[in-house]
């Protein structure tokens, strides 16, 4: 960021005016391009609060404004320039528009790796987010090298107990979970909890959130009595450490109803998954998607517990919900 200097400090040398022009026209450039990198920033903000509201098209719009307003500002190559890529591909994944992310992911790494090196952590950024991409359409192949990379340049650059380590390691453990490669997701999602653990001690949320990603690969086993008690201990970290009407606690809610469902305990299940609902549609509102899962969840739910009617009600509203994304 450009220093901004007392223009009433300068003005009151006694200096030349021939002099005194070109330093008040250099305090006008910086205040100006200090004043576009503010506008830059508070784009960069309301985007992702558009995104955490569920309104991903809006957020997209503004992510726009903010790359050509960063790329005005700091020229083609500045790595501002490259998060202000990362951030609208990363919209654009969320509203599942793959085609339009991934260039501008692939852009963004290019940039970084050239302005600030292969080994750089902002690179290891960008290649888990690419990774990210190529995972949630079930390129696994593609995925996991850059996983892989990611893991090895955050391990090198910040240390093996470093927090955006755990992460990387969770995130490779999600995609051989997302395969079925179970024994080899499991001592990662393990090594993960136990940097967090280490780094911010036993009861914090992202301690709940390592759980739960544990939780979920025995519940994908079928390992339901391993699988319950963590995701309870999970749900109760995070209703101590976040609130009972926190969004993770919703997730964590609509996670352990999933299990109960899959045992046929149809009747534990919806009671969380209204509580679920709840929740989301308090702090993110009606039309999130994360209230669109919670409602497609319960409808198979009541389907299960041939309640028709209540099921095919859930399935428009969330229906609804997904068209407005």
């Amino acid at each position: 960021m450009f220093k901004r200097f007392p223009v009433e400090k300068i003005l009151k040398t006694s200096l030349l005016y021939s002099k005194i022009i070109p330093i008040i026209l250099l305090i006008i450039s910086i205040i100006s391009a200090c004043t576009k990198e503010d506008e830059w920033m508070r784009l960069n903000e309301q985007a992702f609060t558009l995104y955490q509201q569920g309104r991903y098209s809006e957020a997209a719009k503004v992510a726009e404004e903010a790359l050509a307003v960063s790329e005005r500002t700091f020229g083609l190559d500045h790595p501002s320039v490259a998060n202000s890529l990362n951030n609208l591909a990363f919209f654009y994944h969320a509203q599942g528009k793959y085609a339009e992310a991934e260039p501008l992911y692939k852009r963004s790494l290019k940039m970084q790796e050239k302005a600030l090196g292969p080994d750089h952590p902002d690179v290891a950024h960008s290649l888990n987010n690419l990774a990210e991409l190529y995972r949630t359409q079930g390129k696994y192949a593609e995925a996991e090298p850059l996983y892989k990379r990611s893991l090895k340049i955050a391990e090198k650059a910040l240390g093996p107990d470093h927090l955006h380590v755990a992460t990387s390691l969770n995130n490779l453990a999600l995609l051989y979970d997302s395969q079925g490669k179970y024994a080899e997701a499991e001592p990662l999602y393990r090594r993960s909890l136990k940097i967090r653990e280490k780094a911010l001690g036993p009861d914090h949320s992202e301690v709940a959130h390592s759980l739960n990603s544990l939780a979920f690969l025995y519940h994908a086993q079928g390992k339901y009595a391993e699988a319950e008690p963590i995701y309870k201990r999970s749900l109760k970290m995070q209703e101590k450490a976040l609130g009972p009407d926190h969004p993770d606690v919703a997730q964590s809610l609509n996670n352990l109803a999933g299990l109960y469902d899959s045992q046929g305990k149809f009747a534990e299940a919806e009671s969380l998954y209204k509580r679920a609902m709840e929740i989301f549609e308090k702090a993110l509102g009606p039309d999130h998607p994360h209230v669109a899962t919670v409602l497609e969840n319960m409808a198979k739910c009541c389907r299960e517990m041939r309640k028709k009617s209540e099921a095919e009600k859930l399935e428009a509203r969330a229906k609804e919900i997904r068209s407005k994304q």
